[in-house]
C-alpha cells in the first residue's frame, strides 16, 4: 500500500482533508497518493510534520516511521 494512503487512512482522513490541509486540490493529491507526479519538497515538509514522520518514511528510503531528531539551525 502506498505510504501516504496508509498514514492517511490510518488517521480516518480523506483524500479531501489532506488537499484542503496542504491548499493544493484533491486531484492533485490523488495523484501523489498514486505517484503519478512528483511532491514538491514544500508538501513533504508538512506531510512529514503533519504526520510526525520523516520524508525519508513517506518516500521509501527508510521503514522507520518516527521522525529524526530536529536539528537546530544557527
Amino acid at each position: 500500500m502506498n505510504r501516504l494512503k496508509e498514514l492517511r487512512e490510518d488517521r480516518d482522513l480523506y483524500q479531501k482533508d489532506m488537499a484542503k490541509y496542504l491548499n493544493v486540490d484533491q486531484s492533485n493529491y490523488s495523484k501523489y497518493e498514486l505517484e503519478k507526479i512528483n511532491i514538491p519538497v514544500i508538501i513533504l515538509k508538512k506531510l512529514a510534520d503533519y504526520y510526525d514522520t520523516s520524508i525519508d518514511y513517506i518516500l521509501y528510503r527508510t521503514d522507520e516511521r518516527k521522525p529524526y531528531k530536529k536539528s537546530i539551525v544557527k
